[in-house]
């Protein structure tokens, strides 16, 4: 089947999708958008993290069928013409990246809270990002990120 997407703003299109094909796939495979990550395919870890109409999505959990006519932003997304975005630079200044494979889904996630709420308490920085996991940082400077990309 083809499936009709506007991904980051653009109309995409991809072909020969089977019916059990993840968004995931699509969108790294077909389309060539690398940023979200394959960890655990299960929606437990949230490094395929996505906006799929405003919503964010663990991308591996929903079938590339669903997404038909829908708009989708990616990491690559919140950064148009290369220009990182502030909560990017504050994930950089903070030493929040380590091996980057959970961030994707990390800087969806905090993009996600700051639309919501701009200046969060501690228990609700670590409560948005309950659906993210990481393994090196030990998640103290990925809140100093979120607060600073806050704070900016």
């Amino acid at each position: 089947m083809r499936v009709n997407v506007t991904v980051n703003g653009e109309a995409m299109a991809a072909d020969d999708v089977w019916e059990g094909e993840s968004l995931l796939y699509v969108l790294r495979e077909r389309l060539g958008l690398p940023g979200a990550k394959n960890a655990c395919e299960q929606g437990e870890c949230g490094s395929c993290t996505v906006y799929l109409d405003g919503t964010p999505v663990c991308a591996c959990l929903v079938a590339a069928g669903q997404a038909q006519g829908r708009e989708v932003r990616t990491v690559e997304g919140l950064a148009p013409g290369g220009e990182l975005h502030p909560i990017q630079q504050a994930f950089l200044k903070a030493g929040a990246v380590q091996c980057g494979f959970c961030t994707p889904g990390l800087i969806v996630a905090v993009h996600d809270l700051l639309t919501r709420q701009p200046d969060p308490a501690d228990g609700d920085i670590r409560e948005a990002l309950a659906g993210n996991l990481c393994r090196c940082t030990g998640y103290e400077h990925i809140v100093a990120a979120v607060k600073l990309a806050a704070a900016r």
